[in-house]
């Protein structure tokens, strides 16, 4: 019987391998076309911006006046006071939606169901107005005085914006408290641990993974909502640079001033943000992703390795 060479080549040489695949890039002209088109769309923008009867030179004029900072101030204030009772609120309301006593569930649904079914504007008008219905405040031998000088614009900007986001919180809450499982509560039930302390070491800790992507969108929401409380007379950000505008008789410019502040402040609440989540990340991810920073030093080390 005759031996059939497999081999390509001289004898003894092993057969040669498949050629190597040249991948070759589809080239999506459709990308290129869109970015040509949407960076033509921001040049017109821009010049007819830049080409319009707006006096630029009055915004770097009044970016850090006295008067513009304390409305910032002031602004940072009110959204912390009313993020604050918001979420204490909102918290305990979605305790009570998810309580079995009829009663506590009841009310917590109607609180919610009229806070979120009623504009935070009205909100703030009627609380602002509320001295039609209660002439005085009386709080026994603690406090007794006027509603009209007990309700001030700031407190009415409080607990306008408060109790209004205690509702939105409280879905918020209510939906973290139900996207932990049912087992993590009766393994704690089982080891002796009470409702309360379940609910403290358990539960809510689990719940915080889905509650701060949510509520941090709300604080950001909220920072922005605070300029409606000009209509009460509050001074915050929004209403001085109305009475800037008025004066200086430059009142589209200070908008644009006020609207970079808020745009300021909303990018530094952003940062804060991607870093609460990523802290409650950790339970959940084996590797949390690099943070832009770690990227950054990441290209410059890799760049300073590669000269090297």
């Amino acid at each position: 019987m005759t031996d059939i060479d497999k081999t390509d080549g001289p004898a003894g040489t092993p057969p040669a391998g498949p050629e190597a695949i040249k991948a070759i890039p589809v080239r999506h002209y459709g990308r290129y076309v869109s970015a040509v088109v949407a960076l033509g769309l921001l040049g017109v923008i821009v010049y007819a911006f830049s080409q319009g009867k707006i006096n630029w030179g009055a915004i770097p004029d009044y970016f850090f006046d006295d008067r513009v900072l304390e409305g910032v101030g002031k602004t940072l204030l009110l959204t912390v006071l009313s993020m604050a009772i918001g979420i204490f609120g909102g918290i305990l309301l979605a305790v009570m939606r998810l309580s079995k006593n009829p009663v506590t569930s009841s009310i917590s649904w109607f609180y919610i169901w009229f806070f979120r079914g009623t504009p935070v504007l009205v909100q703030l008008i009627i609380w602002f107005n509320l001295g039609l219905v209660f002439e005085y405040i009386n709080l026994g031998p603690f406090y007794k005085d006027e509603w009209s000088d007990f309700m001030t614009p700031f407190l009415t900007a409080l607990l306008g914006l408060g109790l209004n986001e205690a509702a939105y919180m409280a879905e918020i809450c209510r939906a973290g408290l139900l996207a932990v499982d049912e087992g993590q509560t009766e393994a704690a039930h089982a080891l002796g641990l009470s409702h309360a302390k379940t609910l403290r070491r358990i539960v809510i800790p689990q719940a915080m993974r889905v509650i701060v992507p949510p509520t941090g969108n709300e604080v950001i929401n909220m920072l922005k909502t605070t300029s409606l409380v000009s209509v009460i007379q509050y001074t915050e950000l929004f209403r001085v640079t109305q009475d800037i505008g008025q004066t200086s008789g430059a009142p589209v410019e200070m908008l644009f001033l006020a609207a970079a502040w808020y745009l300021i402040l909303t990018s530094i609440l952003s940062v804060g943000q991607y870093y609460i989540e990523r802290y409650y990340a950790r339970g959940a991810t084996r590797q949390l992703p690099p943070t832009p920073l770690q990227k950054l030093r990441a290209k410059i080390s890799g760049r300073k390795g590669a000269t090297a």
